[in-house]
């Protein structure tokens, strides 16, 4: 799943806009500031061996789930980072074991996208950002 079909996900069954804008818009902003750190920490999870697919978790509540990396309340923005990896969701049973061939082969390359698993209110989904592309301007 990638930003665009979540946000659409976000709206009512009926098409209607959402009562509230979706946190979901600050989040790409907040992405795309973020992106290089989340990049160059993606590549030292891999050089250092401790995976070979590094998972962003990005919420705005208190996570028990990976390392910390990029405060919101430190950087005055919207949405904290931590970083993880697949074994660490698959020892936490955050994805259960047998599911965990089908997250290898649908990963996408960890060099132009980063792996998030993005925590709302409403539940948590996998989505992979691109490195590059189109900037949002807050």
């Amino acid at each position: 799943m990638n930003l665009e079909e979540l946000l659409s996900a976000q709206a009512g069954d009926d098409g209607q806009a959402p009562k509230k804008d979706s946190p979901l818009k600050s989040l790409r902003v907040d992405l795309n500031f973020y992106k290089d750190s989340i990049k160059e920490v993606a590549i030292e999870i891999m050089a250092e061996g401790l995976s070979q697919y590094p998972i962003f978790i990005a919420h705005q509540h208190e996570v028990n789930l990976g390392e910390l990396i990029l405060d919101r309340n430190e950087l005055g923005t919207q949405w904290t980072i931590q970083a993880s990896t697949l074994e660490e969701f698959v020892e936490k049973g955050v994805i259960l074991k047998s599911r965990k061939e089908h997250f290898i082969k649908t990963y996408k390359k960890p060099e132009d996208f980063m792996c998030l698993f993005v925590i709302v209110p409403e539940g948590a989904n996998f989505v992979f950002y691109p490195y590059k592309g189109e900037e949002v301007k807050s």
